[in-house]
């Protein structure tokens, strides 16, 4: 005997429909956190750990957590060398809080010193420690890296003026932000 297709699909339909249904599981309601719990690590011996509270300049955000002073020489994987005065060097953090990609240029992130001086890095040495140049910052990325200063011997570094936001990809923010070398207690 040969049923007509709707009463096939009608028994099929209805043959689904039967029989007790499972209720859906429940998601446990739970607050998730609100931030990353990065873990901390050991501060390098000739640096003081700084507060690292990002700051925000436009679209990128930055927190100093390290500085180094006083240091007289350098070593690279191919080159020694001294400074003219003292090497400066800074642990930064930056990420872009934005939604596109910027252009990061580290040759713009200026070492304020307590004359009211300000010093670029010291190209030379960001070479031979291998930090980055320039770099493209995408959206939502963290990069981590050291800023090298090299500024007289009796200089005292008390900020960073840093350079970024969402006109960074044009590089008309002249006036920055100035993020200040402040130690943990």
């Amino acid at each position: 005997m040969r049923l007509p297709v709707g009463v096939l699909l009608a028994v099929t339909v209805l043959g689904g429909c039967s029989g007790t249904a499972e209720p859906a599981p429940t998601v446990p309601a739970t607050t998730a956190p609100t931030t990353y719990e990065l873990a901390p690590r050991t501060v390098r011996p000739d640096e003081v750990a700084l507060r690292g509270e990002p700051v925000v300049e436009g679209s990128t955000s930055f927190s100093l957590i390290g500085l180094s002073t006083g240091m007289t020489a350098l070593i690279g994987s191919h080159a020694e060398f001294e400074a003219d005065g003292q090497f400066v060097r800074i642990r930064l953090v930056v990420v872009n809080v934005g939604r596109s990609g910027v252009l990061f240029d580290t040759k713009r992130q200026l070492l304020v010193l307590a004359d009211g001086g300000t010093h670029p890095p010291h190209r030379s040495t960001m070479i031979t420690k291998r930090q980055p140049d320039t770099f493209d910052l995408g959206a939502g990325v963290r990069v981590e890296f050291d800023l090298y200063y090299d500024v007289p011997v009796d200089a005292e570094p008390v900020a960073l003026r840093a350079f970024g936001g969402g006109t960074l990809t044009d590089m008309k923010d002249e006036e920055g932000t100035d993020l200040p070398l402040e130690p943990v207690p």
